[in-house]
């Protein structure tokens, strides 16, 4: 392993297995080397100039010759190209390409983080040229055979910081059907920004936007799909300006099924620029001073409201999952350092639109599947049989008196989360239910989406920051025009085609094969649309891995203002080495080690997802609460340790002494135990120095870890046992 870095291209033998069979291999040869450059920092140790990389997995240090440093200086951040490949008795040796400047410069993390998981973050020369060739407005040409919507009063309702517009929204109540038979109902438009119009099949902005895939949001800062003129102005649904859309035109029942529905190209006027917020005080009150300020509009968000209503009894109806989980926003000041972490609520508001849009991209799912023309679906699966297990066994020790079926449908996690809203260990219950789940992805093969229960789903309501809902887009168009859309490009296949392309194959064999026959194999078309999706599930993937670990290091970098400082919090993850808990103020997430759970010995019991004391039998599960004291940040491994407190570990002797024969007795209390010290003991104070620590740390096979022991602390001395 000395002669290779991260995503070399090797052939390796088994040679042997381990304890637990899992395969042991040797590296044989190496096939190709990585080309992508390192990002590091420049350390000069000893006379010898090296860089050490951002990226942990390289585990490597770059040799860089004095006369290959260039303008860059001691503790900056560089991108370094290889020169030497590491050998079984040599480093790395490279050279610095570019200087991205000093560790602490605002702004710096989101550098490192484009680089690191290689995320296109310049656009080409020639997609430039070309988006300063297009119109600043919409041209009299553009609006022919559209449908003329200027004068219907379509608003867009987004959050505060958005600067791209993609979808409009507008309802009125209608009668649907004809005469005596004629019930009430309302007409909903979704109107979405045409990007197809602009960005041509296999133009140059096309070539740029699909190798991105999508935008990448940051705090403070996005890396758009598309260039800003396009991102931001021809295409965004701007207030009082005339913009080219398309549209999903549907009619809605009283009990929120989508009766009749139809699209077209058309060109709008945006009424409006709501904020989630206002339309909720809106919502609230009609006679507010938000209310006061819009008096022309509220009929019609009113007319929303009563539309999402009726959307929202469908939903309850298919059992889609719908779960409460808490999202949160990163605050910035103007040097890029976190000033708070807000929770995100989610309001009427926001519901009303997601309601709308989970509409518009049915109906597009159900427009292509009817057409029979090939296209992308967002395809959610239920859970595999190993995860199934899992949940079951956990559902059943955890004694909620609910489980799942071998084929398990929405209604059914709905009905558990529902049934267990009200118990303690809710949060936990929630998790297992979401961990249960698989990843959502974009495929030509239509196996429904598990998570909102329906038969076909699709995105088409984001084109400017989603690069598979411009092909759906432009699907819809060769469908309207009776023709067959082409894709333009086709992805070379890497890593992620290979482990997505398996998941695929798998799933068309079952879908597809009739008993007793061959799977049919894919076509040429559908093995290019299925490589499309490919693609952009993984850059989707890549996307939120370059955002997380931004997330990360601003995270880890307010915390180091912190040190020392004691929190209350809750169990978020438990693994065979300490727990995860996330702070009640900062929604931060940090590790207790196992070493620092007390004097005692644990167990990581997988099927109770909890770790559980031999002697006493304490447990740490998730949605334990607990008290913590912030004791290091390490910023270059993205890591925060936090330390359980001495309230905590008094419940070692507190068990221990109260300790009887019953099992399920014994569990009991030490669960109120350790909620009630967490409760009584929630308080955030200032320590000056770290709690002192004394005695080494011993580690036994398997999950057993001796712990560090603290001195002067008499209650924790194990009783002698014969």
């Amino acid at each position: 392993m000395r002669a290779v870095l991260h995503k070399d291209r090797v052939k390796a033998r088994i040679v042997r297995s381990d304890r637990k069979g899992r395969p042991e291999g040797r590296v044989v040869e190496i096939v190709e080397r990585n080309s992508k450059v390192i990002i590091g920092r420049l350390l000069h140790e000893s006379g010898i100039w090296i860089v050490a990389p951002e990226d942990k997995r390289y585990g490597q240090d770059v040799m860089i010759p004095k006369t290959a440093t260039g303008a860059a200086k001691a503790g900056q951040v560089v991108v370094v190209e290889l020169t030497e490949p590491p050998a079984l008795f040599g480093q790395p040796v490279g050279r610095v390409k570019e200087v991205l400047g000093e560790m602490d410069d605002p702004g710096m993390e989101i550098e490192i983080a484009v680089r690191k998981y290689d995320v296109p973050h310049e656009f080409s020369e020639a997609c430039i040229a070309l988006a300063r060739a297009l119109p600043d407005k919409v041209r009299p040409e553009d609006k022919r055979q559209r449908v003329d919507l200027t004068d219907v009063a379509l608003v867009t309702i987004d959050g505060e910081d958005a600067r791209d517009f993609d979808d409009a929204v507008y309802c009125e109540p209608v009668k649907i059907g004809k005469g005596r038979s004629a019930v009430p109902g309302w007409r909903l438009l979704v109107a979405i920004a045409d990007v197809s119009h602009y960005v041509e099949n296999g133009s140059a902005i096309d070539i740029d936007a699909y190798e991105r895939a999508t935008s990448v949001y940051f705090p403070r800062r996005v890396i758009p799909m598309l260039p800003e003129k396009l991102s931001n102005g021809l295409c965004s649904l701007n207030p009082e300006v005339e913009r080219l859309c398309m549209v999903c035109d549907m009619m809605v029942t009283e009990d929120g099924e989508v009766s009749a529905y139809q699209f077209y190209p058309a060109v709008m006027f945006s009424h409006a620029r709501f904020t989630y917020t206002e339309v909720a005080a809106i919502l609230a009150n009609t006679r507010g001073p938000e209310a006061t300020k819009r008096k022309d509009r509220i009929t019609d968000l009113m007319n929303l409201h009563d539309v999402y209503r009726a959307l929202l009894k469908s939903r309850e109806r298919r059992g889609a999952v719908d779960f409460e989980t808490v999202e949160t926003q990163i605050v910035c000041d103007e040097a890029g350092h976190i000033e708070k972490i807000v929770p995100r609520t989610r309001n009427d508001a926001h519901k009303l639109i997601e309601e709308a849009m989970l509409a518009a991209n049915v109906c597009s799912a159900d427009f292509i599947a009817q057409s029979k023309h090939a296209g992308l679906f967002r395809v959610h699966e239920g859970p595999t049989p190993e995860k199934k297990e899992i949940l079951r066994n956990f559902l059943k020790i955890t004694g909620v008196g609910l489980s799942i079926s071998d084929d398990p449908s929405p209604a059914e996690f709905q009905a558990i989360a529902k049934a267990t809203k009200d118990r303690p260990d809710a949060q936990q219950i929630q998790t297992m239910l979401l961990r249960s789940m698989q990843q959502a992805i974009y495929t030509p093969v239509n196996s429904g989406h598990f998570g909102l229960a329906f038969e076909a789903y699709t995105h088409f309501t984001s084109p400017i920051r989603r690069y598979p809902d411009l092909l759906v887009h432009r699907v819809i168009k060769a469908i309207l025009a009776k023709a067959k859309y082409e894709l333009p490009i086709l992805p070379t296949p890497g890593e992620a085609h290979a482990k997505l392309s398996k998941r695929l194959e798998k799933n068309l064999a079952s879908k597809v094969a009739e008993p007793g026959q061959k799977p049919r194999k894919l076509s040429i078309d559908m093995q290019a649309w299925q490589a499309a999706g490919l693609h952009c599930s993984a850059n989707e993937r890549r996307a939120d891995e370059a955002s997380r670990d931004v997330e990360a290091w601003l995270k880890c970098k307010y915390m180091r203002e912190h040190l020392g400082e004691e929190f209350s919090g809750v169990v978020s993850a438990v693994t065979s080495f300490g727990i995860f808990v996330t702070l009640d103020a900062m929604y931060v997430e940090g590790l207790v080690h196992i070493t620092e759970l007390g004097g005692e010995y644990y167990r990581f019991d997988e099927a109770r997802q909890e770790l559980r004391g031999e002697r006493t039998g304490i447990r740490f599960a998730l949605g334990t609460r607990v008290q913590v004291q912030v004791s290091r940040v390490d910023l270059d491994g993205r890591r925060i340790d936090f330390h359980l407190l001495p309230e905590g570990d008094g419940l070692l002797a507190r068990s221990s002494k109260d300790r009887e024969p019953s099992r399920e007795t014994t569990e009991r209390k030490l669960v109120d135990d350790v909620a009630n010290v967490a409760d009584s003991g929630r308080r955030s104070r200032k320590i000056a120095e770290p709690l002192p620590r004394t005695g080494e740390r011993k580690r036994t096979p398997g999950a057993k870890v001796a712990p560090v022991a603290k001195a002067k602390d008499k209650t924790r001395k194990p009783r002698r046992r014969s």
